[in-house]
């Protein structure tokens, strides 16, 4: 009765928390963008949002307005999901404001003259290339481009160039230019029957211009370098606008609007568009090929070792010829005896559950169009969200595996998976979160978001983690198919290639090579600031290293155990989990040959996220390899008759 009350009092308090959660903070600042269609008469306002400066050289986000960049009266902050605000992403009102359908020509935002601090703040932006970011109806501005190898492609690439560095004809020194002026192109898609039109498109192409005026500055001051009513137009023929102190600047722009064929629900195609789908394919057949190979291992080893090895033990009969018996049956009194270090590995397991259902069904939403580009920082928030849920499963797996150990306190067991990676994640984020803050970066997350994952932690997943603990110990569990002997049987000495830090070095290599050709657009898209949206490949690659872990993971278990050494457990857990070093020494490899970070802080950042991605990888494919190899002991010590 007791137990039914605490189970039921569980989850009373989960139900509870997580709908003040959704309500408390998402119901104010939760936003599904790009689902619906806007429909805009000729003349309605487009009112255009900024968003971050970002860097592929600093992977520092700072806020639009950290720049002395035209603003508008009131600055007012977009709402903005979970996801996006880990993200850093800060959306804001800016003074760009258009009417549908309705072109218009240099129209002069504001002038400014700067002083040495926005001066230097200007030039630190342009040496590390920052990008603006801008927003309209939710597609976000891009800067296309022709490909040089194929003329007639465009790429598309994220925000233009706060501006760049150059040389005046005949004076070697290097001055900064700034962009000033924006020609923006809105395309859309008009409804012949109701006149209404849908934006397709949001483009820009950016330029640094000395604007010119005769007299004293007002409001009613026309340029002499673009001139609405003498149609004269930006051609970047200009001389560009230099960033020095004391410099005035004049901030205009351009807006174009350009009919499309292109209809609303495919105006992410372009975006999205991806060029080279045959390294994908590349990639998928080469891990196929890494598949069969392993197949045909374990078929060999299962349709002919084992079957062999089986009958022949089975057709023993004698006590002699018992004792005369050699290999994997050698051990049938040791293999299901309780390793060293076991609630680590209860935790461990349980830990690695947690991931690969959180994985698992992202996969699959994303697969399935749920997770869009277009609705920003929703894939992030969903694996926040889906990590939280799978507590359940998490602690449910740990407290199993514990009872199989004949452990007596599943609570504390339930305790250290609800808080062991979650603690170390944490800590490591919290450290490289207090870098960002020094930096004055918006990437730095902020209290409030702070206090909601500690929430969703200590609200939602530890509960869980309980309530699925508590299930799991006091499920009944199914016999061993073989009795453990009271006294453990001394273990041979093993030949070089059987050392245990031999065989899971060499475990981990085959699932890295089935995943590494996808591994490096994922890392392009996280710190190159490129879309991602192929994940119909990369379920086909996860579902592929699900086989690789498994596969290689059985290979190695049955060479260790017909070697007569039973101390599989930590093992298996190592032998696929090994590929997460490999995952790391090849993140080093990305940093020093694709990426031209040079701070020493975005160097840390870089590094402690892609630990952080390495040891999650590590307990999701040594839990695969687990549970593999735990399969398979137990298939082919059921299968043989035990005197």
């Amino acid at each position: 009765m007791a137990r039914e009350l605490l189970a039921r009092n569980l989850g009373l308090w989960i139900s509870v928390c997580f709908l003040l959660l959704v309500r408390v903070h998402f119901g104010t600042c939760f936003y599904l963008p790009g689902v619906a269609p806007e429909d805009f008469h000729k003349g309605d306002l487009l009112r255009v949002k900024v968003n971050k400066l970002s860097s592929t050289k600093t992977q520092l986000p700072y806020s639009y307005y950290s720049l002395p960049y035209c603003h508008p009266d009131h600055i007012v902050d977009s709402a903005e999901n979970l996801g996006e605000v880990l993200r850093g992403d800060r959306i804001e009102n800016s003074p760009y404001v258009f009417k549908m359908r309705e072109p218009q020509m240099c129209n002069v935002v504001c002038r400014l003259t700067l002083d040495e601090k926005s001066a230097k703040e200007f030039k630190e932006k342009i040496d590390d290339e920052y990008r603006v970011n801008m927003i309209l109806d939710n597609l976000p501005l891009v800067v296309p481009l022709r490909r040089p190898d194929h003329e007639s492609s465009l790429v598309y690439l994220h925000g233009f160039l706060v501006g760049l560095k150059g040389q005046y004809a005949g004076n070697k020194d290097e001055k900064h230019f700034v962009h000033n002026h924006l020609t923006f192109i809105v395309k859309y898609h008009k409804d012949p029957v109701t006149e209404t039109s849908r934006i397709v498109g949001f483009e820009v192409k950016p330029f640094s211009v000395k604007h010119g005026y005769e007299g004293e500055w007002d409001n009613d001051t026309r340029l002499t370098t673009c001139d609405p009513h003498a149609k004269r137009l930006v051609s970047g023929s200009e001389l560009p606008q230099e960033v020095e102190d004391k410099k005035e600047i004049i901030f205009t722009y351009d807006v174009e609007f350009q009919e499309s064929n292109l209809k609303w629900a495919s105006r992410w195609d372009s975006y999205l568009l991806m060029a080279d789908d045959q390294i994908h394919w590349f990639s998928i057949v080469n891990s196929l090929m890494i598949v069969l190979f392993l197949s045909g291992m374990v078929a060999m080893i299962m349709l002919r070792t084992l079957y062999r090895d089986i009958s022949k033990y089975n057709q023993l009969e004698t006590q002699e010829e018992a004792q005369e018996e050699s290999g994997w049956k050698l051990v049938h009194g040791d293999v299901f005896r309780s390793p060293s270090n076991s609630d680590l590995l209860c935790v461990y397991v349980g830990t690695g559950v947690q991931f690969f259902g959180m994985i698992l069904v992202t996969m699959i939403f994303a697969a399935l169009g749920f997770l869009s580009p277009s609705n920003r920082g929703g894939l992030m928030t969903a694996m926040l969200l889906l990590w939280v849920l799978m507590g359940l499963g998490g602690g449910y797996s740990s407290g199993r595996l514990y009872k199989m150990f004949k452990g007596p306190e599943w609570k504390k067991i339930a305790l250290k998976t609800a808080f062991m990676f979650p603690a170390i994640a944490f800590s490591i984020f919290f450290v490289l979160n207090a870098l960002i803050w020094g930096q004055r970066s918006s990437g730095a997350v902020p209290f409030g978001t702070m206090f909601a994952l500690v929430f969703l932690w200590f609200g939602i997943s530890v509960p869980l983690v309980f309530l699925g603990g508590h299930f799991g110990y006091k499920k009944p569990l199914a016999e061993d198919p073989v009795k453990t002997n009271k006294i453990a049987r001394q273990i041979p000495d093993q030949p070089w290639y059987m050392n245990s830090v031999f065989s899971v070095l060499i475990g981990g290599i085959l699932p890295f090579g089935a995943v590494f050709i996808e591994l490096f657009f994922i890392l392009t898209s996280i710190w190159l600031h490129q879309f991602y949206y192929i994940f119909g490949f990369l379920f086909i690659v996860f579902i592929i290293l699900i086989v690789t872990c498994a596969e290689i993971t059985i290979v190695l278990c049955y060479f260790q155990l017909c070697s007569e050494d039973y101390h599989w457990w930590w093992r298996s857990y190592l032998t696929s989990g090994s590929s997460a070093l490999y995952l790391f020494l090849y993140a080093a490899f990305y940093f020093f040959t694709k990426l031209e970070i040079t701070k020493p802080v975005s160097g840390v950042l870089y590094f402690g996220y892609m630990l952080l991605l390495s040891y999650g990888f590590f307990v999701v494919t040594g839990t695969i390899g687990f549970y593999s190899c735990f399969w398979f002991i137990k298939l082919i010590y059921s299968s043989v008759k035990i005197d």
